[in-house]
């Protein structure tokens, strides 16, 4: 196995070099702790509201112009997916969507809606408001929708421990994706339950408190993802490429880029892998241990006896967000957060 090929490919992915920009916003926009009853936030998919003896969970995202343009349907069934994903990769519940839509044609308005709304159905989470814009150039449109869950416990994505085990769960019964974007479609022919049950696997974790910290596998791709939860935890990483559970009509090239329609990562402290992997498997999902976290702050890849560099954290960046726990008085809290009474 070429692991150098492997590293290239992922250290210039396109959907892991635009994280770069997101340090800048986020020192910019980023308040103190006292400025609002949140929990503070180090990469978390969606951000954490305590709230009567819960947590609310806020999240948001953006729909890719290409996308949009060349396949408005597909995007807006995804711009439900990834906003559902977000809120189950943090062990929450959806509650209700609402969606910002630029669009000044007709046609491509009604093929967006009629993707939101096959993918709302699909997912059971309603579509409740929102704010168009009817008279945007046919070339320019967008689409962003915003999720509010809720959730009893968390999984954060700062909270990875050395010698936790690095855990890879995907549906591998799908094909790939929509033609503008590389992906890989487990929702299309799936009934409303199956969805659903596949994705409360996430809460039950969490709840059962058998992790901390987990991400959706997104435009990242599985090793971009596990590096920023690397990244966002201050820890580093060994990861196995042969561990990786991979479908049938990708090769692992493609698919450690590929956005999944249903992929996520979770650092799991050892004496609880069999359990999640156990959870996984109940609901017929692929789960393996593919790496372990390390407290030196370097990626690893490797593959029987070889390994290569993939990320040294100590002097590179990816999204520049890491939690230090000697931050600052704002930031001593239970990082995971205890909900308020």
């Amino acid at each position: 196995m070429d692991l150098g090929k492997f590293v290239d490919t992922t250290r210039s992915y396109l959907g892991l070099l635009r994280k770069a920009p997101i340090e800048e916003i986020y020192k910019r926009l980023l308040l103190p702790a006292n400025a609002g009853p949140h929990l503070p936030g180090y990469g978390d998919d969606a951000a954490v509201i305590p709230f009567g003896g819960e947590y609310l969970l806020l999240a948001a995202d953006g729909i890719m112009p290409g996308l949009l343009i060349r396949e408005p349907y597909a995007a807006g069934k995804a711009s439900v997916m990834v906003t559902v994903n977000d809120i189950y990769s943090m062990g929450g519940r959806p509650l209700a969507m609402v969606n910002v839509l630029a669009s000044g044609d007709p046609e491509h308005r009604t093929q967006v809606i009629e993707g939101i709304r096959k993918g709302c159905e699909k997912l059971a989470v309603p579509m409740v408001g929102g704010h168009l814009h009817p008279d945007t150039p046919p070339d320019a449109p967008s689409l962003s929708v915003a999720i509010l869950g809720h959730a009893k416990k968390l999984l954060r994505s700062h909270l990875a421990q050395p010698e936790d085990n690095l855990i890879f769960a995907a549906d591998l019964q799908g094909r790939p994706g929509c033609a503008s974007v590389l992906s890989w479609d487990a929702n299309s022919g799936k009934t409303t339950r199956e969805l659903l049950d596949r994705l409360e696997t996430l809460p039950l974790i969490a709840e059962r408190e058998l992790s901390k910290a987990a991400k959706d596998v997104s435009n990242a791709g599985l090793l971009g993802t596990l590096a920023v939860m690397m990244e966002n935890s201050g820890t580093g990483a060994v990861i196995d490429l042969e561990a990786i559970p991979l479908p049938q009509g990708l090769d692992l090239g493609s698919w450690i880029i590929a956005f999944q329609s249903f992929g996520f990562v979770l650092s799991v402290p050892a004496h609880h892998s069999r359990a999640v992997l156990g959870l996984f498997g109940e609901r017929a999902i692929h789960a393996a241990v593919v790496g372990r976290v390390t407290e030196e702050r370097r990626v690893f890849l490797k593959a029987g006896a070889e390994s290569r560099l993939l990320f040294d954290l100590d002097r590179e960046k990816i999204t520049g967000i890491t939690y230090r726990p000697h931050q600052g008085a704002e930031f001593s809290n239970d990082q995971r957060g205890s909900p308020l009474t």
